[in-house]
């Protein structure tokens, strides 16, 4: 074969490739939407759900998406009372809240931790979870006696109904029988404990994973760091399902926003913004256990509407160029 027949080929075959890929690489965001969405609760799922709102409306200018959070039973009751259209939670919905609400259909569209942190200042670089309980019940007050400087600690803990701390309650204080203390001050987000932890050495709190950055630091609990691959794994005590909820069966427009935060595209921003994808979308997703009660009701997830692969089409096509290359290049030499 002459270098001239080579190149066409290479050639052909790039065409076909291209010709196969390219309509799959843009698969993940719908177009040709319009009408209106509002979706609300959880803090820890608002930046998932606003960055997701951002590239559908981005590519729908006749979309409209209106995002808050209020926290994950907020999010859970609203959506329950056809409030709203979607609700975000950060932990399983309550046996109580099906009760109330047997319509609802949770499904989970990603996994996150709850991480201990503190000022970066704070010597103190691990803690056992009954230190933790301890110290949110009120039963530890000093720095010194978990290895720290002596001075006094300032709780911070998350308002009812938040499911963040929801979450830390089942898997730190309810295993050793405590409750946080009233002394403890309340936060309202996790943006709101981590503004306060960067500025206070004294003090310590709980947020999301998907929150820490360099202004705080988190611990380790039993020394096991709060990291993704801690959490993806298991080993890391505090983790949970992150959730978007509709009242019955989604409508179209419901559903296009879920399939696409469960889309390739939707699962990159689950992880940009701190979080792990949902491991198989496709397959139902398992909430994690928690210690001392009785387990919420499972949540379903959706079919995931990931772009096709190109497989054997993609290949037929390719040979099928090749095949009509070799019979053009053999008619040239004859």
């Amino acid at each position: 074969m002459g270098k001239n027949e080579a190149i066409v080929i290479a050639a052909l075959v790039a065409i076909a490739v291209v010709t196969v890929l390219i309509p799959t690489m843009h698969a993940a965001t719908p177009t040709g939407l319009s009408g209106e969405l509002t979706v609300a609760g959880s803090t820890t799922v608002l930046p998932i759900n606003q960055e997701c709102a951002r590239l559908l409306m981005e590519a729908n200018p006749d979309l409209r998406i209106s995002i808050s959070g209020g926290g994950s039973g907020h999010g859970v009751k609203s959506v329950g009372a056809g409030e709203i259209d979607i609700g975000a939670a950060s932990r399983d919905v309550k046996a109580a809240e099906m009760e109330q609400y047997p319509d609802l259909k949770p499904v989970a569209i990603g996994k996150d931790s709850v991480a201990i942190v503190l000022h970066p200042s704070n010597p103190v670089n691990e803690l056992t979870l009954e230190q933790v309980a301890k110290i949110f019940s009120g039963e530890i007050t000093n720095w010194k006696d978990v290895g720290g400087t002596d001075a006094a600690i300032r709780v911070l803990t998350r308002e009812e109904g938040s499911g963040t701390r929801e979450v830390f309650e089942t898997y730190v204080m309810t295993p050793f029988d405590k409750e946080v203390a009233g002394a403890a001050s309340v936060k309202s987000s996790n943006g709101e404990v981590r503004a306060t932890v960067s500025s206070d050495s004294r003090s310590i709190g709980y947020l999301s994973l998907g929150y820490v950055d360099s202004s705080i630091k988190t611990v380790t609990i039993d020394g096991v760091e709060p990291t993704v691959e801690n959490v993806h794994s298991g080993v890391y005590p505090i983790s949970r399902n992150l959730y978007l909820i509709t009242k019955g069966e989604p409508s179209a427009l419901e559903q296009t926003f879920i399939d696409f935060v469960l889309s390739s595209e939707g699962q990159e921003v689950v992880e940009d913004v701190g979080y792990l994808r949902v491991v198989s979308p496709a397959a139902p997703t398992t909430p994690t256990p928690a210690p001392t009660k009785s387990p919420a009701p499972s949540a379903t997830p959706l079919t995931t509407p990931t772009p096709e692969e190109p497989g054997f089409e993609a290949v037929c096509a390719i040979a099928g160029l090749l095949a009509v290359a070799s019979l053009v290049l053999k008619r040239k030499h004859d």
